[in-house]
């Protein structure tokens, strides 16, 4: 029975989030509140939000609670869909395929006006920190530049497909925070991992700034797979 009640359970929370009921990086409401809600134990709880946390759709810090990411979205033309950690993983590699060498082609191929909105962008996802779903559209929308830079219609549409949910789940930043509001932290770690964040996109800038082909493509390297280590280190500290 308290499987049944918890499936129960996790369809209603899934469906809340992928609708926007609740939405990205927001906190979802408390084990105890959750339990009176639906009429369920916490244990029943529990299990559901464990289960939302192997979905991708939540992330639980542990101290803090947990909090909504992004749903990964399904549309017509068949784009891949993210939908486990292993799924996110694998996401990752593919984009290090794709974007090692859309990084390549702009460096060559971009424009004085593209590198500007390349700056633009950078200082705009330097200045969201504290603000996970405003850093991850900055995010995304820096790496489509750089796609469209590089000149090619082709991998400019395979970032299109894939949208915002390409972007690593801000789970490390939740960490730190959650909207606009502030959680509890060791303070040091996290805001350091922000930082290489945006250092590591102010290198594929810098890069595509002196027109050097493989410095940019070893720099989006370097980035996705300091991304895919990140996604790998925070699982294992759940």
């Amino acid at each position: 029975m308290a499987q049944t009640l918890s499936g129960t359970l996790v369809e209603t929370l899934r469906t809340r989030i992928v609708n926007g009921d609740i939405a990205p990086g927001e906190k979802l409401p408390s084990e105890p509140r959750l339990a009176v809600e639906h009429q369920v134990s916490r244990t029943v709880v529990r299990e559901a939000i464990a289960r939302l946390n192997l979905e991708g759709l939540v992330h639980t810090r542990r101290g803090s609670g947990s909090y909504a990411l992004t749903p990964p979205t399904e549309d017509d033309d068949g784009a891949p869909v993210a939908r486990s950690l292993a799924d996110r993983l694998a996401l990752v590699e593919y984009r290090i395929a794709l974007e090692t060498e859309a990084a390549a082609l702009a460096a060559v191929r971009r424009t004085p006006a593209q590198l500007a909105a390349l700056g633009d962008r950078l200082d705009a996802l330097a200045s969201s920190d504290g603000h996970p779903a405003t850093a991850m559209q900055h995010d995304f929308a820096f790496h489509r530049l750089v796609a469209e830079a590089a000149g090619n219609r082709f991998l400019l549409e395979a970032l299109d497909r894939l949208g915002p949910q390409m972007i690593a789940m801000p789970r490390g930043r939740l960490d730190r925070h959650s909207g606009d509001e502030a959680l509890p932290t060791d303070g040091h770690h996290d805001a350091g991992r922000f930082t290489a964040v945006v250092q590591e996109h102010q290198a594929i800038r810098d890069a595509l700034d002196a027109k050097d082909p493989q410095a940019a493509a070893a720099a989006m390297r370097v980035h996705l797979t300091s991304s895919r280590r990140r996604l790998e280190t925070e699982s294992g500290s759940r």
